[in-house]
C-alpha cells in the first residue's frame, strides 16, 4: 500500500531535483582538496607500517608453534 502513495516523478522533474540539490554542494578549496589527501597518505602510510608489524609478529608465532610440532 505504500508504494501506491508513492509520486511518480518525470524524468525533467528528477532532472531539477538533481540540479537543485547539487548547487547546494560545497565543493572543497584546492587548499582542502590537498590537505586532505596529504592527510590520508600519512595515514595510508602509518597504518601499512602498524600493519606490517602484526603481520611480522603474528608470523614469527606461526613459525614457532609450527617448529613446536
Amino acid at each position: 500500500m505504500a508504494e501506491d502513495t508513492k509520486r511518480k516523478t518525470s524524468p525533467g522533474e528528477f532532472v531539477r531535483q538533481v540540479r537543485s540539490e547539487t548547487s547546494k554542494v560545497v565543493w572543497p578549496t584546492r587548499d582542502e582538496t590537498i590537505r586532505t589527501a596529504i592527510f590520508v597518505f600519512i595515514m595510508m602510510v602509518i597504518l601499512s607500517l602498524f600493519f606490517l608489524g602484526v603481520d611480522t609478529v603474528f608470523n614469527a608465532i606461526v613459525r614457532f608453534l609450527l617448529t613446536l610440532a
